[in-house]
């Protein structure tokens, strides 16, 4: 049986973990309070920008030490930003714990060396750049423009080309000294961990985390204006692009909205990639490429999300589809045997996703870090197997009939 732990140290980090010494892995990873939501126009695309300069070396390892030790002990390790958080973590065997525990925490000491920055710098172009040729990315970006505004949850992760080109090493150091303080920051552990080990040993690696300088807070933005390198329209012109994107955007339930599995449930519904109603509609039938909806969360709202891929000339057809098949769910709800199916999906992905410590990880470390609550994988089974048909309906009618923000992506001479 699992069991849940946590402390908090003084200079404010947190250190939360699931413990099953049952497993054969351990997995460890830093959550940060750091994501685009977090910056100002000169500093966006910097907590992705940061990300990586945190394996470019530390005053003790160099670029090269860090990467040959994470080589060495022979888990997996990565890292990933989003809106409100960055994330760096590790899976190894339950002996390499002290080690990887004190590589992950060197490692957000980083030297932010200016010739590491230069460089890094045109590898996050070269990435902007990569995703600019893929129009759902595009088209994604643009609708969370539109629809939360450019700044904040709007902000795109990666930043522009323009705000990349001009940001500057002592931006990012302000930030990282802002931003990197252990009251931002939960250590997350789960599977075969030595609990009471990972305290003594974090405790003793971060004590200098309490003298980090405190910059003051940058020169706020002008809400009036736009940030560079980015525009508001509703339609991209993709060059090329053999066939039509869209994504529709509408408000959805936040990560502590009570109906947020009821949210889930209908999700899996109406859109899921196989087996929902517009999979067999207008997938299964070959007018769609895909067709799915789905609720994101965010800390204090979230996003009900909707996307369609099929040949310019069938999309405006293909629209009036899905928009028939969102009002005739919320103004019927669904069936029992619908519900049954759905609930029996959820609930065997988190039996599945609970085999393997490096899939609850970011359950774990992510909730703690913006709710401060833990949910167990029993909790959660016990959640989804709650939902009915009415929770189901009342969700339906909350959010597949609001007001919605529309993003078309497509070439311009096949324009629809």
């Amino acid at each position: 049986m699992a069991q849940f732990r946590h402390h908090t140290l003084a200079n404010g980090l947190r250190i939360a973990a699931e413990i099953d010494n049952r497993c054969y892995s351990a997995a460890m990873g830093y959550f940060v309070r750091a994501g685009s939501r977090n910056e100002t126009d000169i500093e966006s695309g910097l907590s992705h920008f940061l990300e990586h300069m945190m394996f470019k070396g530390t005053a003790k390892r160099s670029a090269a030490d860090v990467n040959r030790e994470l080589d060495e002990l022979g888990g997996q390790s990565n890292a990933y930003t989003t809106e409100e958080q960055t994330v760096y973590y590790a899976t190894v065997l339950p002996k390499f714990q002290d080690r990887i525990v004190e590589l992950l925490t060197d490692m957000l000491s980083p030297t932010l060396d200016p010739r590491e920055f230069e460089t890094e710098r045109q590898v996050i172009l070269e990435e902007i750049a990569k995703y600019e040729d893929q129009p759902p990315f595009g088209a994604f970006e643009r609708a969370m423009e539109r629809h939360f505004g450019p700044r904040g949850l709007g902000r795109r992760v990666l930043g522009t080309a323009e705000s990349i080109e001009t940001m500057r090493v002592e931006t990012m150091r302000d930030y990282f000294n802002r931003r990197y303080r252990g009251e931002n920051i939960v250590l997350a552990a789960t599977g075969n961990v030595d609990f009471d080990a990972l305290v003594d040993a974090v405790e003793h690696q971060t004590r200098q985390w309490a003298d980090r300088p405190c910059p003051p807070e940058p020169q706020a933005d002008d809400p009036q204006s736009l940030p560079d390198g980015i525009s508001m329209d509703a339609e991209l012109d993709i060059s090329d692009a053999a066939q039509a994107y869209f994504v529709q955007m509408s408000p959805g339930p936040s990560m502590t909205s009570q109906d947020r599995y009821a949210a889930r449930i209908l999700a899996s519904i109406v859109g899921d990639e196989g087996g929902s109603r517009l999979f067999w509609d207008l997938i299964d039938t070959g007018r769609a490429e895909a067709a799915t909806v789905w609720p994101q969360e965010f800390t204090d709202c979230g996003a009900w999300f909707a996307y369609l891929v099929c040949e310019p000339a069938a999309m405006q057809g293909n629209r009036k589809w899905m928009a028939d098949v969102l009002r005739r769910t919320a103004e019927q709800g669904v069936t029992s045997e619908e519900l049954e199916q759905a609930v029996n999906k959820a609930t065997a992905a988190c039996i599945m996703q609970s085999e393997r410590p490096s899939n609850r990880l970011s359950s774990v470390g992510s909730r703690w870090l913006i709710c401060e609550e833990y949910a167990s994988t029993d909790d959660l089974l016990e959640r989804f197997k709650k939902v009915d048909q009415q929770a189901v309906a009342n969700a339906a009618k909350k959010y597949l009939c609001q007001e919605t923000t529309d993003v078309l992506a497509t070439a311009s001479e096949a324009a629809v």
